[in-house]
Order: C-alpha cells, then structure tokens, then sequence
C-alpha cells in the first residue's frame, strides 16, 4: 500500500506532540503547576522537541537546557539574579569555601550606565601591584564586553584558581589599556578602627563577610576600653555580604526592637530584632552611593530608629535578597526571592537611603570632608548630652 508523504509527515508530527504532551502532563503533577499555567509548559517542551528533532545542525541538550534556563532568568530584568552554569556555580563553592583565588579589589555597577567600575583596592593586592585604581572602569573581561555579561558574572569571571590570569581591559580618564593580573590568595580584614581626638571612635566596615561579626566586636570593645564618647561607623563603598553579620552588628548598636524584616513573594515575613535595652553612645554613618545590600540594612536600621545620624550621599538602593538553589548537574540559580524592610516598613530597593546631612564628597580637597562633617556632627550630639 502506498502511503501518502503528507498524511505521514502529519502523523508523526500528531504523535510527537502527543509524546510531548504526554511527558509534560507528567512533570505538570510532579511540580504541581495549576491548569493555567500547563499551556506555557506544554508549548516550552515542545519548542524544546522541535528544535531536537529538526534543527539542522546536531546541538547537545545541555546546551538548549541552559540556553532556556538563561533566558528564563534574564526576562526577569533582575541584575542579581543569575543562572549558574557548572563553571560559576564552582567558582561559587570555592569562593564560599575561601579557596578561590582574586586579584584584590571592590567593584560596583552602576545600573544607569551599566558600567562596572572600581571602587576600592585592597593593599597588597594583585590589583594594586596592577595600577588599578578608584574609579577605574573594567569594561571588558579576557576579551569580552562586560556589558555582555551580569555584575555577578563579571565578579567570578574575575575570581579563580590562585596563580592563574586574567585579562582586564581598563578606560579611566587616561583612555583606555589591557593589563593582565594574576591572581592570588585573598585574605584581608574588613573592619578597621581607631581612637580619634577628643575621644571620637571610627570604625570602617569594608565588606560584611563571615568574621566581620566578630571583628567588629574587637574593634567596638577596644574602643570602650580607650573610653570613647561616640561613634563614626564609616560604611562609604561597602557592598553589603552576608545579612548575619549585618545582624550581629546590629544588636550592638540599634535599640530594642526590629532591625529589618524579609518578605517574600506570598508575604511571608522572617524579622529580625535586637534586644539592645538601650544605646551606649551618640552615632554617626558614612554611606554614599556605593553602600548597597547589608550596609542599607544597617544604616536604614539606625536612621529609623534615631540611633543615628546619616551623613553623606544617597546609597545605592539594592533593597533585595537572593539564594543560591541547586538544580542538579552542577548548577544553580541565584534568584531574587525576597525583599527587605527597614523598621519604618521602607523597601528601599531601586531607591536607596538619603542621608540626614547630604554632602558631597570632595575628590579636590585635602581632607576627608564627609568625615570632617560626622565629626563636627558627633560632637555636637556629644555635647548636647
């Protein structure tokens, strides 16, 4: 019997959407999605069919895989959440595991310009030993545009192996160059301190880590020990880090009460309090547009609470908290999965803190002046006890 071509090209394709359906349906109960999300299922599994069985080059599955998931995540239009393929979703164990491998500096990226720029090198650093300076900005990464990857990405494409290189391509207002960096073993302290004239204590949180807790405590004792009379808590380019230690730095310093609370997409809501029965000394904060993540969570905490007093520039408004979740096959998902409040119920993602004092940092001057302003600002907090 001969078999028509067309009735057979139109069966085989009625028999591999069924398949396809078929398989959908399944995972549709095993992930528990509702009936009106199971079309889009369907129709992703079926793309997904179509381009395995009729694109006409060979193309691995993994590669649609990834290439679904990136695009999945990147209409999310959320530069903090990223898709971790097995290579970065690596570097990210070792880096949580403190075995990765850097070249010493703090980046932030500038969501209006999308550019990633530095804004601070570590001392004794490859970076250093480089020429990087403030304000440099990297625009491209071995031989690729940073603005063709996320600020995460560019982070660990920078980090690896210790003793290994990588290539930088750096515009600053001297034009632009290539430099190439090894990279090394990064250990540095991220609190510093010291006893400033008339009993002012200064402490500088670079970066919230896991031992910034603990060194912020050995900082604050030392200075009660010297008898300090107030407190100028420098948070100027911090980041932000691990919202722990944001937390139990918190409960040295805010008053009895919330410090920030976490809420996710049902409005389920995870609070975390200080039992500080009262505040020990008069205070002030150094933020600028550089201070994102945990820092906002601080210094949002004590503005709103009174416990200090904010000087400087409005802060960069990363209000957001992410997770790493694994997905198998050695990768994972950093996803944005709730946002945090400050104690007066202010999200201050995308908008950032504005200071109690604005003022500007002047890079002409000989002095610090947003410093010499908390100063002034302390003792006359301190005077008015």
């Amino acid at each position: 019997m001969k078999v028509n071509k067309k009735f057979l090209a139109a069966l085989i394709f009625i028999v591999f959407i069924a398949s396809s359906l078929f398989t959908v349906s399944g995972l549709y109960f095993l992930l528990g999605f509702n009936k009106y999300q199971f079309a889009d299922v369907a129709r992703l599994f079926a793309a997904m069919r179509l381009v395995q069985t009729y694109y006409v080059k060979d193309i691995d599955n993994d590669v649609i895989i990834n290439g679904a998931i990136k695009g999945m995540v990147g209409s999310l239009d959320d530069p903090h959440s990223l898709y971790l393929d097995q290579n970065l979703y690596k570097r990210l164990m070792e880096q949580t595991e403190g075995s990765f491998g850097g070249i010493g500096v703090v980046m932030q990226y500038n969501k209006d310009k999308q550019v990633v720029s530095v804004i601070a090198v570590m001392k004794d650093t490859p970076g250093e030993k480089a020429g990087l300076k403030i304000g440099d900005e990297i625009i491209a990464v071995d031989g690729v545009s940073t603005k063709d990857f996320s600020f995460d990405q560019v982070a660990s494409h920078i980090r690896g192996p210790v003793d290994t290189d990588v290539a930088l391509t750096i515009k600053n207002s001297d034009g632009q160059k290539d430099i190439t960096v090894t990279r090394a073993t990064i250990k540095t302290t991220t609190v510093t301190h010291q006893m400033m004239s008339d009993n002012i204590g200064y402490i500088r949180i670079g970066m919230f880590s896991e031992n910034t807790g603990k060194e912020f405590t050995d900082a604050y004792q030392d200075l009660q020990k010297q008898n300090m009379r107030g407190l100028v808590l420098d948070l100027r380019s911090n980041p932000g880090g691990l919202l722990t230690s944001c937390v139990e730095i918190a409960k040295q310093l805010v008053p009895k009460g919330t410090i920030v609370s976490i809420v996710d997409h049902n409005n389920n809501k995870e609070v975390y309090s200080s039992d500080l029965e009262g505040q020990k000394y008069p205070i002030v904060v150094l933020i600028d547009e550089n201070s994102a993540s945990a820092s906002e969570i601080l210094a949002g905490a004590l503005q709103d609470t009174k416990a200090a007093v904010l000087v400087g520039t409005k802060s960069y408004g990363k209000g957001s908290v992410q997770q790493v979740i694994p997905l198998g096959s050695g990768t994972a998902l950093k996803l944005t999965i709730a946002k945090y409040y400050t104690p007066s119920d202010r999200s201050i993602d995308g908008v950032g803190i504005e200071p109690d004092i604005p003022v500007k940092f002047d890079a002409d001057g000989n002095t610090d002046n947003q410093l010499n302003t908390a100063i002034d600002t302390l003792k006359q907090k301190i005077n008015q006890q």
